[in-house]
């Protein structure tokens, strides 16, 4: 018993260690922002909201943040469109083999290490003609984003009840009638766990909006940018807000989640009601 406690202890010590870590620099950013001083470093004489005004008055920030924003809102659509059409293929298919090959492939991107895809990215935009710019960078963001909404949306699939598509075809429902009043609502909140997850990760994608990018820069490449200037508080206001927003999106994506009850089979009896309510 005493071994098992032990390891019990050492192993929440690992992680507490491992926590540390990964929060300290992100605490140390947003204390920096708040410093009263025009360098980064300690001692932190006194705290202030001044660089968090001046970003409010800066030009080359707010339009950075809309492209990034436009973008993620472009890619996010081409991941949806793309990604639940390819989670119906892999629901659909019968055999495990097939469905195992469509789902490495799907997935591909999130294994591909990021500057392998940013450069393999930039040959092919140059391969079809397409300019470094927005397009260049909301096809790179939906490529990765992608394999997101692919996992999401195909476990809720597999979890739909058969029955229910199946009734609404003996009620006179076509396939494409079926899958707009039964299936996309049964598939709407993972869309939208999905989404925000494909939103989260294009508007925090550094590597393939720097290599397929053009003169307008993304929020996290001005940010690159400015860094070869120095270190100032207000890039770490600028952090601190994107770090912020990154939390926020991904709080309501687990949120959505949750209370949709993603991963849950529903009963016979909802099943029942909820075809009764579509005829």
């Amino acid at each position: 018993m005493s071994g098992a406690k032990a390891r019990a202890h050492a192993l929440a010590a690992f992680y507490w260690a491992a926590v540390v870590c990964l929060l300290l620099p992100l605490c140390l950013i947003a204390l920096m922002s708040l410093k009263d001083g025009t360098f980064v470093g300690f001692p932190v004489k006194g705290l202030t909201l001044r660089w968090y005004r001046l970003i409010a008055d800066d030009r080359e920030v707010f339009e950075a943040f809309l492209f990034s924003c436009a973008i993620a809102a472009a890619s996010t659509s081409v991941a949806l469109a793309t990604g639940l059409w390819t989670a119906c293929a892999i629901v659909s298919l019968e055999n495990r083999l097939a469905r195992a090959a469509l789902i490495c492939a799907a997935c591909l991107p999130l294994v591909t290490p990021g500057i392998v895809s940013a450069i393999a990215l930039r040959i092919f935009i140059a391969a079809i003609g397409l300019e470094p710019g927005f397009l260049a960078i909301a096809l790179g963001h939906a490529v990765h984003s992608a394999p997101y909404v692919v996992l999401i949306v195909s476990l809720r699939l597999a979890l739909m009840p058969r029955d229910l598509v199946q009734a609404a075809q003996s009620l006179g429902a076509g396939p494409g009638r079926a899958f707009l009043l039964v299936t996309l609502p049964w598939l709407r909140p993972a869309l939208g766990a999905a989404a925000l997850l494909a939103l989260l990760e294009s508007f925090d994608d550094f590597l393939r909006s720097f290599f397929l990018g053009g003169f307008q820069p993304t929020l996290p490449v001005l940010i690159y940018g400015r860094l070869f200037s120095g270190l100032s508080p207000e890039i770490g206001a600028v952090t601190t807000l994107v770090l912020l927003l990154s939390i926020l999106i991904g709080l309501a994506a687990e949120t959505l989640a949750r209370r949709s009850k993603l991963l849950r089979r529903p009963s016979h009896s909802g099943s029942s009601a909820h075809v009764s309510d579509w005829r």
